[in-house]
């Protein structure tokens, strides 16, 4: 039989009554006569609600502790769904990302995996047994337990997808699919119904929190068929998929936002080469990911360097650019949490000049100043102030009129 692995974030499994429904359908699924291997979240805020007691302990907890407390909320959830299949009349067996040998590397708090030990599942498969398996979470080669980093349940499915070779991997969200927009935003934003690996990625690393971004890395290099959908309902979500040249291709995908943003900059370092590579090499050092960069002119063989990074690693980032400072001679040190990053997305922006004119037109109509810019061929960023983000998604998603439908209905039917 050909495997399918089923993902079920927090929210699918936030109350017994959900736990129930999920048990339901993937059963359905192991009906139809696949071999199920389902993915789990922890349930409902139990992640946040761990991470804030950790907190409230100590403001400054060893990343490992934090890894070793929040990988227990998908042991619950694991064991409570697999009770629920039994109860249903379907052999089960559940497993955290230590027993199936989930490998990382020991990058605490945002984990990689590098390796995956199938047999334990191919096994229980083998057997008749549907799978469970703890998302977010693996074990290094020295045993030790990481986590994936938020989001990282999709990495997990995505990951063990591509290992069992499964015909396709479902994720299972509080929303109906990828939309143009965010719909709490924008209410007139549109659900697409095919978007490629590509955009997904430059969607997913904007902010659009519907696919970690990692998931749709594993997703583009092993090939993984991926559908987002909703857990409430049995609509056809939305597939990410590689670029075919039969897709319907939009100028624009979609528009995203993050204001877990903030910017760094280091003034009055020395004009001479290798200053940036030793800058953003202890960055790299530190397993802090930089976003947006921007160096200033020179002035007085001086010059300033600014750089985005995630807000929850802004308090290490300020540790090691203080450390920088005294290394390489800068003046001083300086960031801002009121920030957020607004980008466009589209493949159809290779090949349609005027993109970035129209977006910066929009911003403008809406008197929004731009801070910092950012471009790949298929994505254009810009950083803004964080309380103008809305009206800056409104303007953008009016301006392109993405509320317009412009999917290939080819695509869509050989889909379903």
């Amino acid at each position: 039989m050909s495997i399918v692995v089923q993902k079920f974030g927090g929210t699918s499994v936030t109350a017994e009554e959900n736990i129930i429904n999920v048990a339901r359908k993937v059963i359905k699924t192991r009906s139809s006569g696949k071999d199920v291997v389902v993915v789990v979240s922890a349930m409902g805020k139990t992640t946040n609600t761990l991470l804030e007691m950790a907190h409230r302990i100590n403001p400054n907890p060893y990343k490992r502790e934090l890894d070793m407390l929040t990988s227990t909320g998908e042991q619950v959830s694991i064991a409570l769904l697999t009770m629920a299949i039994q109860a249903q009349g379907y052999d089960a067996i559940s497993f955290t990302g230590n027993q199936v040998g989930i490998l990382t590397d020991n990058a605490y708090t945002k984990a990689k995996i590098i390796d995956i030990k199938k047999d334990r599942i191919l096994k229980e498969l083998s057997d008749g047994k549907i799978v469970v398996v703890a998302g977010f979470q693996g074990v290094t080669e020295d045993g030790e337990i990481t986590t994936l980093g938020r989001g990282g349940s999709d990495t997990t499915a995505v990951a063990l997808a591509a290992a069992l070779k499964a015909e396709y991997c479902e994720i299972f969200t509080d929303v109906d699919g990828v939309f143009t927009a965010d719909p709490n935003v924008v209410p007139e934003a549109r659900k697409l119904h095919v978007v490629s690996y590509e955009e997904m990625l430059e969607m997913s690393s904007s902010g659009a929190k519907v696919l970690q971004l990692r998931s749709v890395e594993f997703g583009r290099m092993y090939k993984v068929l991926i559908h987002v959908r909703s857990t409430f309902n049995d609509e056809q979500g939305t597939w990410v998929i590689e670029e075919d040249e039969r897709m319907e291709k939009a100028i624009i995908s979609g528009v995203t936002y993050d204001k877990n943003q903030a910017k760094v900059t280091i003034y009055g370092l020395p004009d001479v080469p290798g200053i940036a590579a030793r800058v953003f090499q202890t960055l790299a050092d530190a397993n802090i990911n930089v976003d947006m960069i921007i160096q200033n002119v020179s002035k007085g063989e001086h010059s300033d360097i600014s750089f985005t990074v995630d807000k929850e690693d802004l308090n290490q980032t300020l540790e090691v650019m203080g450390k920088v400072q005294n290394d390489l001679g800068a003046t001083s040190v300086d960031f801002d949490k009121d920030i957020a990053k607004v980008s466009l997305v589209g493949a159809g922006m290779r090949t349609n000049p005027g993109v970035a004119a129209s977006m910066f037109t929009a911003l403008a109509e809406s008197k929004i100043n731009i801070e910092m810019i950012s471009t790949s061929p298929i994505k254009i960023s810009c950083v803004i102030r964080r309380d103008e983000v809305e009206k800056a998604i409104k303007s953008i998603h009016q301006k392109f009129e993405l509320q317009k439908d412009m999917r290939s209905d080819e695509y869509v039917k050989r889909m379903k």
